[in-house]
């Protein structure tokens, strides 16, 4: 509806207090993120150099290995939303050890079986973004993305609301995670 189509409804032509007719879902918890956007994703201390110092209830690890671990993600596309992470702090694919590339595939596959086992999604994006210009976050420290994916999981939503409604609390996805772990 263009503004002269408002003005002919009575509305005021500069749109204050007119109603848009679209629901608001107040997502606060976001401002988090956003905020460490504003700063450029720059943070004092790297958050996957610090989980593993932290238990995993409270840094959200699902799983631990020798050269890598298993994170949620805290700003998940779906539940379940996993990141498989070196421990070192390193930025390039092509700088991990052979053994660090081999964990890291290994927790990717296992990851895929337990979200398998515990949630049945009907496929998976996987990936990484290297480097800030690609995408990646946290462009300092690699880790590959393990999104579970649903038929109809993909609406408008997020692309028009810039919105994610999530139906799982992250501790109660990585409780689950954690559990189905070792069974898959």
């Amino acid at each position: 509806m263009s503004v002269d189509d408002l003005t002919q409804l009575g509305a005021p032509h500069g749109l204050v207090g007119v109603a848009d007719g679209l629901e608001r879902l107040w997502t606060p918890h976001r401002m988090a993120y956003i905020d460490a956007n504003a700063t450029g994703g720059q943070e004092c201390s790297c958050p996957f150099c610090d989980a593993p110092s932290r238990s995993d209830e409270d840094s959200l690890i699902v799983a631990r290995g020798e050269t890598a671990f298993v994170i949620l993600n805290l700003f998940p596309y779906n539940p379940g939303h996993v990141l498989v992470c070196p421990y070192r702090h390193v930025s390039d694919y092509t700088d991990l050890s052979d053994e660090e590339t081999r964990e890291v595939a290994e927790l990717t596959q296992h990851a895929m079986r337990t979200l398998r086992a515990s949630s049945s999604p009907a496929g998976f994006n996987i990936g990484m973004n290297q480097g800030q210009v690609a995408g990646a976050g946290i462009a300092g420290h690699l880790h590959q993305h393990v999104v579970p994916r649903w038929t109809g999981d993909a609406n408008f939503f997020p692309v028009v609301g810039r919105t994610k409604a999530m139906p799982q609390l992250l501790s109660d996805t990585r409780d689950m995670l954690a559990t189905a772990w070792g069974r898959s």
